[in-house]
């Protein structure tokens, strides 16, 4: 089995560590590839950032379209482009925040995200609305910039933890979602620490998409996941046009962003 892990920022160091957390999790004899294009911004925080991601985002979908994947992850908690992707995609594709918060549902009662900046929140409710879960879930920011994750004197991981003290204090939370894929390195020491379910959506993505390949499904091409209808675009996007039998026009041309396979 081979997975594709996209991370839609341009943040090498960023998609080795969630390369590393999802093989970390994955099954003996499932090879993990992460990515990252090499086009758009270094890291997503907000909608504006999110709307230049995914182009760069479909383009290493359709490459591993052409390379023989299995199934697909999107790394970033915004579950970036995640319909697109999935008219793209042949095999089954989730996002993190999609797993994670399904995970924490089948783990306690309530549970928080703690996710990075405060300007993510309204992003994350959304999702928590789209997933049916936000009876039991409240999200909430840390003031962690995401590319503090990557520096490790920058005091992230202990301002993360004391916004998950203070979530279970006062929101009641049974289960925690860590609300950004660069806090991946973070689940397993403060699952630890804390004595609750610290949930890391990289590593939940992945096992689910395990499962799903295993058991023979795919992604559904009737209705909204349809292959994208061939017609032409025009400027800067011509070549993601679609073409009537291979996808977009150069789903199989080398290149890309960083790449941390094993």
């Amino acid at each position: 089995m081979r997975i594709l892990i996209v991370n839609p920022n341009t943040t090498g160091s960023m998609t080795e560590k969630i390369g590393e957390a999802g093989r970390a999790a994955a099954s003996r004899g499932t090879e993990v590839t992460a990515v990252n294009p090499a086009m758009g911004p270094e890291s997503i925080e907000g909608y504006y950032d999110e709307a230049f991601s995914v182009p760069g985002l479909l383009e290493e979908i359709r490459r591993g379209e052409a390379l023989g994947f299995d199934g697909y992850v999107i790394a970033c908690f915004d579950d970036t482009g995640l319909d697109a992707a999935r008219t793209l995609a042949a095999g089954p594709v989730l996002g993190i925040c999609e797993a994670a918060m399904h995970a924490a549902t089948m783990l306690g009662g309530r549970f928080s995200v703690v996710t990075t900046l405060a300007r993510s929140v309204p992003a994350l409710e959304g999702l928590a609305r789209r997933y049916g879960v936000a009876d039991r879930c409240r999200v909430r920011a840390s003031d962690v910039p995401v590319l503090a994750l990557e520096d490790p004197k920058s005091g992230a991981a202990r301002k993360v933890e004391e916004e998950i003290r203070r979530a279970v204090r006062e929101d009641g939370a049974e289960c925690i979602v860590l609300g950004c894929a660069g806090m991946a390195d973070l689940a397993a020491e403060l699952s630890r620490r804390l004595g609750l379910p610290v949930i890391d959506g990289v590593a939940a993505a992945t096992r689910m998409i395990e499962a799903l390949v295993g058991l023979g499904l795919k992604t559904s091409k009737v209705g909204g996941y349809a292959a994208p209808l061939p017609k032409a675009y025009s400027g800067e996007f011509r070549r993601f046009a679609p073409t009537p039998c291979h996808g977009p026009a150069d789903a199989g041309r080398p290149g890309g962003g960083r790449t941390a396979t094993g």
